[in-house]
């Protein structure tokens, strides 16, 4: 299995983020300033806001391909502003991350996708990585599409390869940046009950999404990022509603 290191995903406070007066920056650009952030182990928390308005950033920051400037940060069991090069492929590994455009390997089976990455996080035994892929694919109903390319399958099951991906690691964490943006309403559908199903089994999620009509659908709670900050938004109720 891949190298971790020995460090809790919950600081003092049981907080698997929290962030204190945190600025995201995009270059010299400033996109969201004085970002106070507390999300809990198990949390399922949307990011809403209008195209632009900081959500894609905020989540780079948390995976730190945007460097940190604020006070105290603890994301994971690290310092997003102490973290030193050598430690971020530990933070990532801590986490998954869901893009809108799937970002597979376009030349490479399914199963060789997710074996690419088994590979690349320092696996090295052949059958417990087969035995994880096949875990992976289990759940998120694509196990019997290992053999097939990217391009032989439909955008939702693309997708969801890709949180299958996310989650070959075991991450506590689960950062998704728009997941639905590509699909349509009876794919999105299918996707946030896969969602909502691996928060229930204790997985922390943090999704972006410009998409209303989920948020309607699937209560959570919701942070707006608008006019440069990050605040509550309480227009829906924050627990979840199944639609069972």
């Amino acid at each position: 299995m891949a190298k971790t290191e020995n460090r809790p995903f919950v600081n003092s406070e049981g907080n698997i983020i929290e962030l204190r007066g945190a600025t995201v920056m995009q270059e010299e650009n400033i996109v969201l300033r004085d970002v106070n952030l507390d999300i809990k182990q198990g949390d399922f928390v949307y990011l809403i806001g209008r195209v632009g308005s900081g959500k894609s950033s905020l989540l780079k920051t948390l995976y730190s391909e945007l460097p940190y400037s604020g006070s105290d940060s603890f994301v994971v069991g690290y310092d997003l502003g102490k973290i030193r090069d050598k430690e971020v492929p530990f933070l990532r590994r801590r986490m998954g991350v869901v893009f809108q455009d799937f970002q597979l390997l376009s030349d490479r089976t399914v199963y060789d996708n997710l074996n690419f990455v088994l590979k690349a996080t320092g696996w090295k035994s052949k059958n417990e990585m087969d035995r994880r892929i096949r875990e992976v694919l289990s759940q998120v109903d694509m196990v019997h599409k290992g053999y097939k390319l990217p391009h032989q399958l439909s955008g939702g099951e693309q997708q969801r390869v890709a949180i299958a991906r996310a989650l070959l690691n075991n991450p506590e964490l689960i950062l998704a940046d728009e997941p639905t943006g590509n699909l349509d309403p009876d794919t999105t559908d299918a996707l946030m009950q896969l969602l909502v199903q691996i928060n229930k089994e204790g997985k922390t999620i943090v999704m972006a999404t410009h998409n209303y009509t989920v948020v309607r659908n699937y209560h959570a709670r919701t942070l707006k990022c608008e006019n440069s900050m990050v605040s509550e938004h309480q227009d829906e109720p924050f627990e979840f509603d199944f639609m069972n």
